[in-house]
């Protein structure tokens, strides 16, 4: 890397600002804690955080996980209090927002609804799917793509999520 070309951590940042500007750490601390977990939902205000974790193709499994959101929606919502609920689907449960697969594609659209629910797709089995299947892998509108499912469970545990795993055994 060229001398002149300097690469700053976030903290050597900070430290860098709280010198030349005499800017608060605080301050700095809020910077990207308040980014949206899916195009136009910012739910990293809420005060109870859910990641529900399917790496299932069965029914059962992805209806039971919706079933849990709305629960813990209802739950939440009748106590007057915030809640974010991001559903992460990878491995075999990624046919949870396949829309060319999803047992419960209408399900899934109806929840999407509900801004304190979003969907999180597994790029990483997406392209090895497409892969498989020499095709492209369609996916609901209501998903985001994230660049790898198991990363994203450790980023919303991070955050403070709790986490849920339904099972069909």
């Amino acid at each position: 890397m060229p001398a002149h070309l300097v690469v700053l951590n976030r903290a050597a940042l900070a430290a860098l600002l709280l010198l030349t500007f005499s800017i608060p750490v605080p301050a700095l601390a809020q910077v990207g804690q308040d980014e949206p977990t899916q195009a136009g939902k910012n739910t990293n205000r809420a005060t109870h955080r859910v990641a529900i974790h399917v790496d299932d193709n069965d029914p059962r499994v992805m209806n039971l996980a919706l079933n849990n959101a709305k629960n813990v929606l209802e739950y939440y919502e009748a106590k007057k209090e915030t809640v974010a609920i991001e559903i992460v689907a990878y491995g075999p449960g990624l046919h949870m927002l396949r829309s060319d697969t999803s047992p419960v594609k209408q399900r899934v659209g109806e929840m999407s609804m509900a801004p304190q629910i979003s969907f999180a797709a597994c790029g990483n089995t997406r392209a090895n799917m497409a892969k498989q299947e020499a095709k492209d892998v369609p996916l609901l509108s209501e998903a985001r793509v994230v660049p790898s499912g198991v990363v994203r469970l450790m980023e919303l545990q991070k955050q403070g999520y709790a986490y849920i795993h339904p099972s069909g055994r």
